[in-house]
């Protein structure tokens, strides 16, 4: 069976499935397609609008977290850059504290994960 004939087969069962699905795919249209923070801000304004009808717990969770944040996520907007090198990097710092647990001297434990990384 091809895979879009199971999403219309399980769309048409469940409605709710294919009305988060359709959420899903228009909030990552609004990064894809966007080419302005003013654009960007009325799709995010349509898609919170639309996530508010649907009643989907999940989706709220998500429109409340972008509601908050939406000046900073409109900042990709830009120069469209993320700041995911940046997260990436204190994933590896907390990993690497994680192995260094018990650290006494805070110099050399510095002095170590500048020498790793740097």
């Amino acid at each position: 069976m091809e895979q879009k004939q199971r999403a219309d087969l399980l769309f048409t069962r469940y409605p709710k499935l294919q009305q988060a699905y359709s959420l899903a795919n228009r909030l990552g249209e609004v990064y894809r397609i966007s080419t302005s923070k003013q654009q960007a801000f009325k799709k995010l304004a349509l898609w919170y609008n639309d996530v508010e009808a649907a009643k989907i717990d999940s989706f709220k969770t998500v429109a409340k977290s972008i509601q908050n944040h939406y000046l900073d996520i409109l900042n990709f907007f830009n120069n469209r850059s993320t700041n995911a090198s940046a997260e990436s990097f204190n994933a590896k710092i907390k990993a690497f504290r994680a192995t260094a647990r018990g650290v006494r001297d805070i110099n050399f434990f510095l002095f170590r994960l500048a020498n790793i990384y740097a």
